[in-house]
């Protein structure tokens, strides 16, 4: 019995020298990819060298040893604005700079992305081996280190399910997960699509876990600009099959990735936001409104709805219908349940609807949405759908028609697009009042489904989802 328990304790020693092994020994590891390994292979990927301009209109751009708060496209050289501007307004405005870059790299940056924090690292270390484990040993997952353009290591972890895809193909698809900013692959939203059974790609920011540098936006922009090249040069999986799923925070990085790749096939975002700045000053003293602005702006400016709206490819909102996180309705500390009518994801729907079909969002249809998004259960907004007849053959043959109709007019093939037509849409003109809130509540349901769940409740399996496509 004693030869026994001896090997026993040995086996497990022998397992915890290897967790940690595999978890403090990775900054020793081979690179296994570089983001200029496909310029250097002449692979096809010279088009993802730079940014579209619709990309550096939304404010991110990738470059070598970026800098917080460096300068942003769009605006003047530092140079150029020294030139225009008065020595006077200068010194005026020094003050607040350095106040905004101090609250950044200290306060902003522990409440932005808590998970780069010393002591959360240290409380979650067992969870993180755990996770690890379950990953490698349960879905054999393998894990690899990247290197970004600004020279900082991105730890991933890929579980490839092509050889056994399932009845349904699920496998052949490829979820690249992007985690909040406490979330950490060993443990955050990749159990979801994972456990659905499809190939999931699972990723640190800079300074969780294996990753180094710091969670910066330019920094994370830099992160997955390489993972997503990963995946498409290394691990060959083709665009169209690669779905980027983003979890709160994470739905700035999984937009800058479809915004900056738009061919790539499908867009999930699951109880994320438009803007840092309304949850920013929910939580800050009133007073340092505009010191928080500025902060924002300059150092944490995560625009997700305007990098939304550059991607052409199908979209799918998650919203969770008891998410106090990502609430601006009052100051009150718990939500009572139903309580939907302040959740950032409602100003992001409305964003991707006027921009994508304004003439069918404009007045009624806007409207009709607004109400239709206060329905805080699965019941209601059922009825509120039938209440207004929504005639779901008719707007499907509206739709189809008008992509129909484009692509007659369209001579260019470059100006149809990897999903079809660009947008704007203006398909509506014509209809009736009570025709445009049909369309509008049918377009609003199918781009956003609700969750009953809080914000950091690990998604279910089934209510992981592909949007729907024309």
């Amino acid at each position: 019995m004693c030869v026994i328990c001896f090997v026993k304790a040995l086996v497990h020693v022998f397992k915890v020298y290897l967790t940690a092994n595999y978890s403090y020994n990775f900054r020793s590891w081979p690179v296994d990819f570089r983001w200029d390994d496909v310029r250097a292979a002449g692979g096809g990927g010279s088009g993802h060298q730079a940014l579209t301009c619709a990309a550096a209109v939304a404010g991110v751009w990738l470059l070598r040893d970026a800098a917080p708060g460096g300068d942003v496209p769009g605006r003047l050289p530092r140079g150029a604005r020294s030139q225009a501007q008065c020595l006077l307004q200068q010194i005026r405005q020094l003050p607040g700079q350095l106040a905004s870059y101090a609250l950044a790299h200290s306060l902003g940056r522990w409440l932005v992305y808590p998970g780069s924090t010393f002591l959360m690292a240290r409380a979650l270390l067992p969870l993180l081996h755990q996770g690890q484990e379950r990953l490698v040993e349960r879905y054999r997952g393998r894990r690899a280190k990247l290197v970004a353009r600004d020279g900082n290591e991105i730890d991933t972890m890929f579980m490839d399910r092509r050889q056994q895809p399932g009845s349904h193909g699920r496998g052949l698809r490829l979820v690249i997960c992007c985690e909040g900013n406490a979330g950490f692959y060993e443990m955050g939203c990749l159990s979801a699509p994972l456990e659905a059974g499809y190939s999931v790609l699972g990723w640190n920011h800079p300074g969780f876990g294996g990753s180094t540098g710091a969670p910066f936006p330019q920094h994370d922009a830099n992160a997955m600009d390489v993972v997503v090249k990963y995946a498409l040069h290394r691990l060959h999986f083709p665009p169209a099959q690669v779905v980027v799923y983003g979890w709160s925070v994470g739905g700035f990085t999984a937009t800058w990735a479809t915004m900056t790749y738009p061919e790539l096939g499908a867009l999930v975002l699951d109880a994320t936001f438009d803007d840092l700045v309304p949850l920013a000053l929910k939580v800050m003293p009133h007073s340092w409104k505009g010191l928080v602005v500025r902060t924002v702006r300059e150092h944490f400016n995560l625009n997700v709805a305007e990098q939304l709206c550059c991607y052409p490819g199908p979209v799918l909102l998650l919203r969770r219908t008891q998410d106090d996180v990502v609430s601006t309705s009052g100051h009150l500390p718990r939500l009572p349940p139903g309580d939907v009518e302040g959740n950032r994801g409602n100003e992001l729907l409305l964003r991707l609807l006027q921009h994508r079909y304004p003439v069918v969002m404009a007045r009624e249809g806007q409207a009709i949405v607004t109400r239709w998004l206060r329905a805080g259960s699965l019941a209601q907004e059922a009825a509120f759908y039938r209440r207004y007849r929504v005639d779901d053959e008719w707007c499907l043959a509206l739709l189809r028609s008008y992509r129909a109709r484009c692509k007659e007019e369209l001579e260019d093939e470059e100006a149809w697009g990897p999903h079809g037509p660009a947008f704007p849409w203006l398909v509506g003109q014509g209809l009736s009042p009570r025709r445009r809130r049909q369309l509008a509540l049918f377009l609003a349901r199918k781009h956003l489904k609700n969750v009953e769940a809080t914000h950091c409740s690990p998604l279910e399996p089934e209510d992981f989802q592909l949007p729907w496509e024309l």
